[in-house]
């Protein structure tokens, strides 16, 4: 089973930067995608920034232009770069992975989810 660990949330003023970190274990296998998503107390969930293997990656409107996500798909590890961080920002950040698997219909794919780092951004 794959695990996601992440790292790199904190607090910091507007205006400010954050590098998340999030890196997958437990699988022989690259990832297929792996993506951002965050959640504010009393949202819903929203998908910050995604990558595929090939490094293609898509962003948020909110966040276009300030954040930027990059990965490692021999480390099966992507980062997210944060710039220019708002109050509106703040959320718990969770990482997630596609990743293939076997199963009884041959190989297919999982998703996975980190336990989230708390990003908080004050003005």
């Amino acid at each position: 089973q794959v695990q996601l660990v992440e790292s790199g949330g904190g607090l910091v003023q507007a205006g400010g930067s954050l590098r998340l970190s999030c890196t997958a274990s437990g699988t022989s296998y690259s990832f297929n995608s792996m993506a951002w998503y965050r959640q504010a107390p009393g949202k819903r969930r929203e998908l910050v920034a995604t990558i595929l293997t090939g490094g293609n990656t898509n962003y948020a409107d909110s966040v276009k232009g300030r954040f930027t996500m990059s990965g490692d798909n021999a480390k099966n590890t992507v980062y997210l770069e944060m710039n220019s961080l708002k109050p509106e920002d703040t959320a718990v950040y969770y990482c997630n992975a596609v990743f293939p698997g076997r199963s009884s219909l041959g190989t297919s794919l999982f998703r996975y989810w980190g336990q989230g780092t708390q990003v908080t951004v004050s003005s």
